[in-house]
């Protein structure tokens, strides 16, 4: 995301605009896996607050929120405020959902918290109001994750509900952007070809897969897995603009990796568990 970011950046494209390219240009395609999956685009009326609740915590404040936060500090300090979001989702599962606390999420949310820290360079500023928005972008994301782990069993799953989050979405988003002034299109066909790629990997690609994966796992186990974003950035930067990885980020990354695979670990062990018993 990042990488296509920058290039779809340099064609006039700000932030908020992509985040509304991204659900909006993605529709189609959505719409079209919707009907082969379901044979439908029609949800129960009953269905659709929850599904407007998570789609605007999710994919419309959280981004506003954490890209807001840029202009008042770096992306790598907001990043720390806003990756607090798996610990706050074990939390909230465990406290309000009453799920138990199992020993593999609680030792991956320390790793995944320690591993981020280290993504923060000595020197940057700590500015008030950017802490308080990239903050806050952890805590609609947690509550986002939060929502999605309650469509378990919804009969509104899949294709069909990824449909109307993107809908949703694409709708505040819209609004958001019109209202602000903050609209800016592509100025090229290749910006276009670029933007209508960037949706279909994220929306219709990895957005999906993570909300099929939190349907699957759950919110706690599928929230410390994302950590991983900030990781895989960190090495395509490396990898494609030749940026240097520092020291520290390094053991950072070791540490979020080290997070997915006690997981995993954790989960095996479980499942050796139900079979023998």
């Amino acid at each position: 995301m990042p990488l296509m970011a920058k290039i779809i950046y340099a064609d006039g494209v700000n932030s908020f605009t992509l985040v509304f390219l991204r659900n909006f240009l993605a529709l189609p395609s959505l719409a079209v896996l919707a009907i082969f999956e379901k044979k439908t685009l029609k949800i129960p009326l009953n269905e659709l607050p929850k599904i407007s609740i998570a789609s605007l915590l999710g994919c419309a404040a959280t981004p506003v929120l954490l890209f807001t936060s840029y202009n008042f500090m770096p992306a790598g300090t907001a990043t720390i405020f806003h990756f607090v979001y798996p610990a706050l989702v074990v939390i909230a599962s465990t406290v309000f959902l009453k799920k138990k606390l199992q020993m593999g999420n609680f030792l991956g949310v320390i790793l995944c918290i320690l591993g981020i820290c280290f993504f923060y360079t000595p020197g940057q500023t700590i500015n008030f109001t950017g802490s308080v928005l990239s903050l806050s972008s952890g805590i609609t994301f947690a509550s986002y994750v939060i929502l999605l782990s309650l469509f378990e069993d919804s009969k509104v799953s899949g294709f069909l509900f990824s449909f109307y989050i993107a809908l949703i979405s694409s709708i505040a988003m819209f609004i958001f952007c019109t209202a602000t002034n903050t609209l800016m299109l592509p100025t090229s066909l290749f910006g276009w070809v670029m933007c209508f790629i960037f949706a279909t990997l994220i929306t219709t690609g990895a957005v999906v897969l993570f909300q099929q994966g939190t349907f699957i796992i759950g919110g706690e186990r599928a929230s410390i897995l994302s950590a991983l974003e900030p990781t895989t950035s960190v090495i395509i930067d490396a990898a494609v603009f030749l940026v240097p990885m520092k020291f520290s980020t390094i053991i950072g990354s070791i540490l979020v990796i080290s997070a997915s695979v006690v997981i995993a670990i954790f989960d095996m062990k479980n499942n050796e568990k139900a079979e023998n018993n």
